[in-house]
């Protein structure tokens, strides 16, 4: 077979990535008041990991992991980007490409033969110039920002306002793409990547049928009633009265409501197009997400210091293609964003990557309806500056670098992470085990010159590379 017929072979891809959904925002794991049918449909028509998490709990570095395979100690993205994403940000409008130099896996499925574009948030650095061999036709200009009035890059010298609610132009740009290359001989690469349910979440922020026909009379029952947490940093969002949590958990349901639409209508029109059995859809968010949990709303930098709490770094993660992968399965193993490249790499076929530092492992055999081999122990890795996390199926240690505090948790008999068992007795030596794991492991797959152990990573953003002065924002003190 030659490279051509090999790569007409080969499924298309979509990847659809949220921004701030937590694993427990979707119907199909067990939250039966917020409306998400069409994520709910792709569960039932593939495979639903139960316990797949992110690199690290804030977007940027999360994105970076996704599409690298490697941790932000690697490739250097550490916090969300500040500075450098398009000419009107501020200052002066500097573009940052934060990955120049890195292999993403859209390198690899171009040099395979696809045709790879990606429409939505981008947010690492320079979104007016395509980088990784994406096209990027219709990107968002920043991190987020209002749903209505979204800044928004068509070409390298055009940055303009988008009049249309965001979350449904998003899927228009993804629709308009899926159209011009359904044809083609080459398989096509999608990235359709959603600011939703990323705030705000103001009632005008989101189309006001949602609420009434939805939300208006939700008890808001599957998201914990807990005060402000002392951790919680005091310029955050809270829930200041009863009737404050209903309008703030409602807007975040009704984005997640309007982006499951979103999802329906791609769904739809890859099988009018007869293009759907051929198309591999992934479906993740960049991160988790508090709403209340643990007394916060926020992720890994909803507090101080850095956390690393389930609900911060567990994501919902979907795969579906019709009559290829196994349908209505739930996946209760550990895997993790970084995984995504040797999965699609083992899956599709692709040539062994010369990339240093991957992390994962491929779960390509689920996708076969077949176990991966298990003879080793798994566990799962996380980062966010000098916040380290090692969880096994058990246990999860939060190591931060260099003075503490730690935490310790038995998550078979504390799921929710309430009793911090750090100094128990007869417990010291699994920390000290997990502990020379997780040194271990970073050793091997860090880069010394992007360490974030040594990094002064606030939470409040990254300005620059690493290396740059003042390349971490050290706002309030922190």
């Amino acid at each position: 077979m030659s490279d051509t017929e090999a790569a007409a072979a080969r499924p298309n891809v979509i990847v659809i990535l949220t921004d701030d959904q937590g694993y427990w925002a979707l119907g199909a794991a067990g939250n039966d008041e917020i409306r998400t049918p069409n994520l709910d449909r792709l569960a039932a028509e593939g495979l639903r990991f139960e316990r797949l998490f992110c690199v690290s709990p804030v977007c940027s570095a999360a994105r970076a992991s996704l599409l690298t395979g490697t941790i932000p100690s690697r490739h250097g993205v550490h916090d969300w980007i500040r500075h450098g994403n398009s000419v009107g940000e501020q200052p002066e409008g500097r573009l940052i490409p934060y990955l120049e130099g890195q292999v993403a896996y859209t390198d690899l499925l171009a040099a395979a033969g696809y045709d790879c574009g990606l429409v939505g948030k981008w947010h690492l650095g320079d979104s007016h110039h395509a980088q990784c061999s994406l096209e990027f036709p219709y990107v968002h200009a920043r991190g987020g920002g209002p749903y209505y009035g979204a800044p928004i890059i068509t070409g390298p010298d055009s940055e303009g306002t988008e009049p249309r609610y965001i979350t449904d132009a998003i899927t228009d740009a993804g629709l308009e793409y899926i159209d011009d290359h359904a044809g083609s001989v080459s398989p096509f690469y999608l990235s359709v990547h959603y600011t939703a349910p990323h705030s705000p979440w103001d009632r005008g922020q989101h189309p006001a049928e949602l609420f009434s026909e939805y939300y208006e009379g939700c008890d808001f029952e599957s998201v914990p009633h807990e005060p402000k947490a002392p951790s919680a940093l005091p310029w955050t969002r809270f829930f200041d009265s009863p009737e404050d949590r209903r309008e703030m958990l409602s807007g975040y349901y009704a984005a997640v409501t309007a982006m499951d639409a979103g999802v329906g209508r791609m769904l739809d029109r890859l099988e009018a197009l007869g293009i759907r059995q051929r198309t591999l859809i992934l479906f993740t968010s960049d991160n988790g997400m508090n709403m209340g949990h643990h007394g916060i709303c926020g992720k890994g930098n909803g507090t101080w210091p850095l956390n690393m709490f389930e609900t911060s770094v567990r994501v919902p993660a979907l795969i579906s293609q019709p009559g290829s992968v196994p349908a209505g399965v739930v996946e209760p193993g550990l895997w993790s964003h970084y995984d995504v490249l040797p999965t699609l790499v083992e899956h599709l076929g692709l040539p062994e990557p010369d990339v240093p530092g991957l992390a994962g492992r491929s779960f390509a055999p689920l996708l076969r309806g077949e176990r991966p081999d298990e003879s080793e122990q798994v566990v799962v890795f996380d980062e966010y500056g000098g916040t380290r996390m090692i969880r096994t199926h058990q246990h999860k240690l939060v190591h931060r670098y260099p003075d503490g505090p730690d935490e310790l948790y038995d998550l078979d008999r504390d799921p929710e992470e309430r009793r911090n068992l750090l100094g128990e007795p007869g417990l010291t030596h699994i920390r000290e085990e997990l502990l020379n794991r997780l040194d271990h492991w970073f050793e091997r797959h860090a880069d010394p010159a992007m360490d974030g152990a040594a990094l002064p990573v606030t939470g409040r953003g990254q300005l620059d590379r690493v290396g740059a002065e003042d390349a971490f924002a050290k706002e309030w003190g922190i």
